[in-house]
């Protein structure tokens, strides 16, 4: 049975709560891409390990995402709430007075364990906090900031490693966090359970060892530009994971972690597909454009997270106006085309590098990846969740936002033979990863166009 709305006599403060928790990852995902380089010149952090920093934090955000939102059903979604954002605040700490890479590298995964248990339980609290349209509305304000944080983050970010260090960008995440846990625990009612719903956890940590052998053969291949022993060792062993979790989770039925009858319908196969393609080309897109213009073309920190802000700004503006689109004419169409225009913008970054500013060279191709990604987001979101019954919306809602998050994990382990490189070399490499990426969105556009319906 769905759950009963909580009567919340505080919901603003319940929506400024979920708002505070769901930052710090909006936040910290956009922020850490910009500060590579500095982090890369303190901690030499160099061979693949830089690539670490981002995927020690996308790999236990990509495979808990699922688990996470079935524990805040099970143990109460406030207390998976707190737990994450305290898990995220402590984590934040260790990352700012990390002395070495490794240990840089743990603290961003507690940090994704964290956000994985944020993210899929503050959305869950407000859709069981409001009703009607004032639940449709908070959780747009909830995207909103989302949106905002994405565009200011980068910046922001920028301007407190040119102007005290890399360290401080983990350092802003604890007022956030006090400020999150102090709201959920008083103004957010308590909706702990005492049943005994068992949780998948095999699957869970089926999932968790695939992506690991997964990434950790991709960047090793990447960094070698070949296919060595151990590389393919480990990518034969995230295979066999893969086929185990699939047989796991047929065998579980209903209370599988990821429930495999939703594949029986081949526009949500499909629709799965657009997100591992387009999410993985933008995920190794957003780690790279600021290394590179930081490395090769002398921006400093403040103004290569300038550089990304067209990017969620045109989002935030052109994304519900295609939302309304697509509700007309169906997703097909803008997914089409969408995936389409991204890859011309990413045939146009092959400019960064060459004569002229910013506006003539990197601008074109942000501005064409930012219009693209808006025609596609909001009617691939709105696919997702007609493409199966109502029972099952959440779960494909989770899963979609996992396989987005995969995605980016995989392309970062993809390009971390980029992130290795240096001078000319580096500028050649990017231009591969761009043609590369263009490839994915392209093919991300025809999947759309052959498995998904019309209307």
């Amino acid at each position: 049975m769905p759950d009963q709305l909580t009567i919340q006599r505080h919901p603003r403060l319940v929506l400024t709560a979920t708002i505070l928790a769901s930052s710090l990852s909006f936040i910290d995902s956009s922020v850490v891409n910009v500060g590579l380089p500095a982090i890369s010149a303190n901690l030499s952090a160099g061979d693949g390990g830089l690539s670490w920093v981002v995927n020690g934090y996308l790999l236990p955000l990509s495979a808990l995402l699922l688990i996470a939102g079935a524990a805040g059903d099970v143990f109460g979604r406030r207390r998976l709430l707190v737990l994450g954002v305290a898990l995220f605040m402590a984590s934040s700490l260790l990352c700012a007075v990390a002395p070495s890479l490794p240990w840089l590298v743990a603290g961003r995964v507690v940090q994704g364990m964290g956000g994985a248990m944020m993210m899929p339980n503050s959305l869950a609290i407000l859709g069981n906090s409001f009703s009607g349209a004032a639940r449709g509305r908070a959780i747009g304000i909830w995207a909103a900031f989302g949106a905002a944080m994405g565009a200011v983050g980068p910046f922001f970010g920028g301007w407190l490693i040119d102007a005290i260090g890399w360290r401080a960008i983990f350092l802003i995440n604890l007022p956030l966090a006090m400020g999150a846990i102090f709201l959920a625990l008083r103004y957010i009612a308590d909706d702990h359970r005492n049943d005994r719903t068992k949780l998948d956890l095999l699957g869970a940590g089926l999932a968790t060892i695939t992506l690991l052998a997964l990434t950790w053969g991709l960047t090793i291949a990447s960094e070698a530009r070949a296919l060595d022993s151990n590389a393919g060792l480990l990518l034969a062993l995230g295979v066999l994971g893969a086929v185990l979790f699939i047989w796991i989770e047929r065998r579980r039925g209903d209370t599988a972690m990821l429930p495999l009858a939703l594949f029986a319908s081949s526009s949500f196969t499909g629709l799965m597909l657009v997100t591992l393609l387009l999410y993985g080309a933008l995920g190794g897109f957003i780690v790279l454009i600021p290394y590179v213009l930081i490395e090769s073309e002398a921006y400093s920190a403040t103004l290569a997270g300038a550089a990304l802000m067209p990017l969620p700004l045109v989002m935030a503006v052109a994304s519900p106006q295609m939302g309304k689109i697509a509700g007309r004419i169906g997703s097909r169409l803008p997914l089409t085309i969408g995936p389409l225009i991204v890859a011309v913008g990413f045939v146009a970054t092959a400019r960064i590098g060459g004569p002229g500013s910013y506006w003539v060279t990197a601008f074109p191709a942000m501005l064409l990846i930012s219009v693209g990604l808006a025609a596609a987001v909001a009617p691939l979101t709105t696919a997702v969740l007609a493409s199966v019954s109502s029972t099952h919306t959440g779960v494909a809602s989770g899963l979609n936002s996992a396989i987005a998050r995969a995605g980016g994990l995989i392309a970062t382990a993809f390009v971390s033979g980029v992130l290795a490189s240096h001078g000319t070399e580096l500028l050649d490499s990017f231009h591969i990863a761009a043609w590369v990426s263009a490839a994915a969105c392209v093919a991300a556009g025809l999947a759309a166009f052959i498995w998904v319906g019309r209307r």
